[in-house]
């Protein structure tokens, strides 16, 4: 009985794992089709960039109510919901002619992933013995963190060969099988709630995370005017009044005071600051082997695929290595590796090749999966048991606004370097370049030093 039980678990994931990798997957899927895209719907870079931009962002306000949502509702409820938007969305841009309804359906199939995360997630938490903790999570990691880089990959190869329309019509049988398990293995029950849902903060936190978001994208058709701190500002203002709201109406939307333990303020900081790396490069770098080296769409999404695939491969172990070791070693080992692949693109860019930035990208994600998915295990043994699904919610929306962030602010200054300054387009691109891997190289500087006082203060934490 037991070892059946044990089975449907891991089924019931994997059928959690399966939406969310298509989900993941077709968020930078279309990240190789931007100057294809731009020109058959007569739009900007800087406004196609919402395809992958505004996805994340819905996704992110979508987290934000599973909290509440994993509490009132089945996983097996929710996860037919998130299967319906998903195939919604699909058809809506599979069948588009033009942009607006692009974007609509884009918007739409978010949802599907901004459900089946955390769902997944909260599987895990709730699920998987302590001593497995590590491991599961790590192939929680490796779903999420091979997905994106695999998007352009996948894209590339569809756009070159087909219609870019087909990149959404072969998903469909995927999500379908995610849908037959899901409905047969998923069993959990909610542990109900008595609060009613805050409206209030959830609109507060939307209007918060899309302002700032906004601001940054304006970057690349206004520059650094008074128009973008005036967006900045105001999204300060939204968050501002999210946390008054959460804090003081009659329900929140989830419990803002897990915050009051350093470490974990910690930790989101470095989670924020990985998925900001691995989403922003995974977009930077077809459009540079595009616009600066002349690579085709195949070959501009063909570069990531090595380091995915490593990357991937070495996160369960990663995770496993977290079980037996604790957490520190694999996320230290792995802020030090992403530092060192972030450092490689700053320095070597002048003599960049393809096969050079698959390197430097397999260094990176190398790093990137060792700590990725530790992080927010770790996160959750530092709260609470009965705050699990907070720490769950909170990491899953700041991983996806790290991303949102990420593409928006990365993509508006290639944007401002295309469309100012002297040179040829190649030029602009590069210096464009230049400042992006700059950026991420900062942020993963920081995200090391995060690291590092973290786990000085569990250690300190746990002498006592």
């Amino acid at each position: 009985m037991a070892h059946a039980k044990q089975q449907h678990t891991y089924l019931a994931i994997l059928s959690l794992a399966l939406l969310t990798f298509i989900g993941i997957l077709n968020e930078t899927s279309m990240n190789v089709t931007y100057p294809e895209l731009s020109r058959e719907f007569a739009v900007s870079l800087d406004m196609v960039q919402w395809i992958t931009t505004g996805y994340l962002l819905m996704v992110t306000v979508t987290m934000g109510t599973t909290a509440y949502l994993l509490r009132q509702f089945t996983a097996q409820k929710l996860q037919l919901v998130a299967v319906a938007a998903f195939i919604t969305g699909d058809l809506m841009c599979a069948l588009t002619g033009s942009f607006a309804v692009l974007l609509a359906g884009r918007l739409i199939q978010a949802i599907a992933t901004g459900l089946s995360t955390p769902i997944l997630f909260h599987i895990i938490f709730t699920e998987i013995p302590r001593e497995r903790l590590g491991a599961m999570t790590g192939f929680a990691g490796m779903v999420i963190s091979f997905a994106p880089a695999l998007g352009p990959t996948y894209g590339g190869w569809i756009s070159a060969v087909t219609s870019w329309r087909m990149i959404f019509w072969l998903l469909l049988p995927f999500v379908l099988v995610s849908l037959l398990l899901g409905q047969l293995f998923i069993r959990n029950r909610p542990i109900g709630n008595q609060q009613p849902f805050s409206y209030g903060s959830l609109v507060s936190l939307a209007l918060a995370l899309f302002t700032v978001v906004y601001g940054l994208a304006l970057i690349g058709r206004s520059g650094l005017r008074w128009v973008v701190l005036a967006w900045l500002v105001a999204g300060a203002c939204f968050f501002a009044l999210f946390v008054y709201v959460n804090n003081h109406g009659r329900s929140r939307l989830f419990d803002l005071g897990v915050f009051r333990s350093k470490p974990l303020r910690l930790a989101t900081l470095t989670y924020f600051n990985l998925q900001f790396i691995n989403i922003g490069i995974s977009l930077v770098i077809p459009l540079y082997a595009q616009y600066v080296l002349g690579s085709t769409s195949t070959v501009a999404g063909l570069i990531l695929l090595p380091g995915s695939v490593f990357g991937a491969l070495l996160a369960p172990f990663a995770g496993r290595l977290a079980d037996s070791q604790g957490f520190a070693t694999p996320v230290t080992f792995g802020g030090v590796l992403l530092l060192a692949g972030t450092l490689c693109f700053a320095l070597f860019q002048p003599g960049l090749t393809p096969v050079l930035i698959m390197a430097f990208f397999t260094i990176l994600r190398i790093g990137f999966n060792f700590a990725f998915g530790n992080t927010i295990s770790n996160a959750t043994v530092l709260v609470a048991a009965q705050n699990s699904a907070d720490v769950n919610s909170i990491f899953n929306m700041v991983q996806q606004f790290a991303g949102s962030l990420g593409t928006a602010f990365l993509a508006a200054v290639l944007a401002i370097y295309q469309n100012s300054g002297a040179g040829s387009l190649q030029a602009r691109s590069y210096a464009g370049g230049r400042f992006d891997y700059l950026f991420l190289l900062a942020m993963a500087i920081i995200a090391l030093a995060a690291i590092v006082v973290n786990y000085q203060l569990q250690r300190r934490a746990a002498r006592r």
